[in-house]
């Protein structure tokens, strides 16, 4: 009959609102267990104790509440309070603005006891852990792996259901790498662990690798029973092996890197030496010049495109720096050549004075214009950060340098093989007499030479710019680290310059964690003096007028 369908209807209807009715009771019944809950979590921070407070943190970062990271962020950068008399905790924002730390809402009047609630390091470490926890579910991988490293440092055994949960979820392999590691720091730290998980452990921590987990590694093996503490052993001495491998290419880098420092400011100094045979003092000057020069770029670029409407702005300074000190420094050799040392050639001691004293003038000149004091000079956005290779830091200011003087050496020796204007010069460089008797005006090669070599310096400038302060006395920290090296590598002899750079730079970073820098330098010193007592025009002497001389 149709009435027993149309009942049957309405007793499903009613069933079913009947269940809808229950779940919203239940979940009713959830929100104000959560809601006591979050009560009793936050009643922790109103005691003004440290112990209460590290419990508050581990509570709240598992308690899933939609203001647990809020109450942590804000905990560790100092603007979280409590109200003891009306048992409130706020949330100070970066705006001035009053939380409810319960809510995340805005508190109608701000109490007129609030205090700030106390850290330690104990409770630091507690948000580390908190701060892990709460973020390794993060949709960004980045801060993902961010929140491993911080429970692998923390190593909170409530952290490791979420570990557990985002190791399964997680499809990166960096992350997954950095969770499973984590993971392992709960386990070996943990009591509850079976010795073959704690071993299993130090295995995944020893591929690890780094000082983390050597330190984790040590504080294990002093407490450990003597299965674990002969794997955590075992672990330490193969870590220790990697890092001193680690340490030893880390200085060939550093090596490398300060190689490419010296070859830019020696370079310039290998052209005028080996075509002209003058001893240029006032060489790093004109390396100053550089780096004044792309401090005054900056500054152009500060006033006319500030940062706040152009903020890419600054990374245009360096590509237009390097050109117009190039320009600036090369018509200031020019001037040097042509007003001072056309009248001296033949006389070394009359030109290393005489430059020396060009040096002054354009020491005491900079520091009339600019002050005696350091002057700043950004970094682009591309040379503010590093990247890690095996183990390895590397400065995106350092690897841009390096590649920069790679370039300026190609460039360089294009110029001088493949140009007219360099093939005189090495016509010169070799037998000035026979070249100015094949018609070449000898006079111009080396005006422009010496041009030539001033302009390399000013764009060593630009790079120094970067890594030392610029001053009016910045040229004076090179210039006989790059007398140095045109001496050691062959006067004139650009492959020999490079060759000497690099020997000298990797000699002295092995030699300074042994001997300090001070000392080390002088022993580097020591050492050219007697290669050269063996052999007097460096590693690769040219032939002709340089042996004639």
């Amino acid at each position: 009959m149709p009435w027993r369908s149309l009942y049957r209807d309405l007793a499903m209807m009613r069933f079913i609102a009947r269940l809808c009715l229950a779940g919203v009771l239940l979940a009713g019944l959830a929100l104000q267990a959560r809601a006591q809950d979050l009560d009793a979590i936050l009643g922790k921070f109103l005691t003004d104790s440290y112990s209460d407070t590290d419990a508050g943190v581990t509570a709240l970062a598992a308690s899933g509440a939609p203001t647990a990271a809020l109450v942590v962020e804000a905990l560790a950068n100092g603007r979280l309070a409590f109200s003891e008399a009306e048992k409130l905790v706020v949330i100070n924002t970066k705006d001035g603005k009053q939380l409810d730390a319960k809510t995340g809402k805005p508190i109608a009047s701000v109490p007129a006891d609030l205090k700030p609630v106390r850290i330690n390091n104990r409770v630091r470490r507690a948000i580390d852990a908190a701060t892990g926890s709460l973020t390794l579910l993060s949709p960004d991988p980045g801060r993902r792996f961010q929140a491993a490293e911080a429970v692998f440092k923390a190593r909170d055994a409530s952290a490791l259901a979420t570990v557990e949960q985002a190791i399964e979820k997680e499809q990166f392999a960096s992350v997954k790498k950095a969770l499973v590691e984590a993971r392992a720091a709960i386990r070996l730290t943990s009591p509850d662990t079976s010795e073959s998980d704690k071993v299993a452990a130090v295995e995944i921590i020893e591929k690890r690798g780094d000082q983390d987990a050597l330190a984790l590694l040590r504080g294990i093996a002093t407490t450990a029973s003597p299965i674990v503490k002969l794997a955590a052993e075992t672990a330490i001495a193969g870590i220790e092996r990697r890092l001193a491998l680690l340490s030893n290419v880390q200085n060939a880098w550093y090596g490398i890197s300060l190689g490419s420092v010296l070859l830019l400011a020696a370079i310039g100094l290998a052209i005028t030496f080996g075509v002209m045979g003058v001893i240029n003092m006032a060489h790093g000057e004109m390396v100053m010049l550089g780096a004044y020069t792309t401090f005054v770029v900056q500054e152009i670029c500060r006033a006319n495109f500030p940062a706040e409407t152009h903020p890419h702005a600054l990374d245009w300074t360096l590509p237009i720096a390097v050109p117009l000190a190039f320009v600036v420094t090369a018509l200031v050799g020019a001037l040097i050549e042509r007003g001072i040392i056309r009248f001296l050639y033949a006389r070394p001691l009359d030109t290393l004075l005489a430059t020396w004293g060009v040096s002054l003038i354009l020491q005491q000149a900079v520091r009339v214009q600019f002050g005696p004091n350091n002057r700043e000079v950004g970094a682009p956005s591309y040379m503010s950060s590093y990247f890690d290779v095996g183990g390895i830091s590397i400065t995106y200011g350092r690897l841009w340098i390096v590649v920069f003087s790679i370039v300026v050496f190609a460039g360089l020796l294009f110029v001088l093989r493949v140009t007219p204007f360099g093939m005189k010069m090495r016509a010169v460089t070799q037998n000035r007499r026979m070249a100015a008797s094949m018609g070449i005006r000898t006079p111009l090669v080396d005006t422009l030479a010496f041009a030539l070599g001033s302009g390399i310096a000013g764009i060593a400038g630009v790079a120094l710019s970067q890594i030392d302060n610029v001053s009016p006395n910045l040229g004076q920290g090179y210039i006989i680290d790059s007398f140095m090296v045109v001496v050691f590598g062959g006067v004139g002899n650009l492959w020999g310059t490079l060759v000497g750079a690099m020997s000298l730079g990797i000699v002295n970073k092995f030699l300074e964690p042994y001997a300090g820098a001070v000392l080390g330098k002088i022993v580097v010193l020591v050492l050219i003096i007697l290669f050269i007592q063996k052999r007097p025009r460096g590693l690769f002497a040219l032939k002709g007028r340089a042996i004639e001389t």
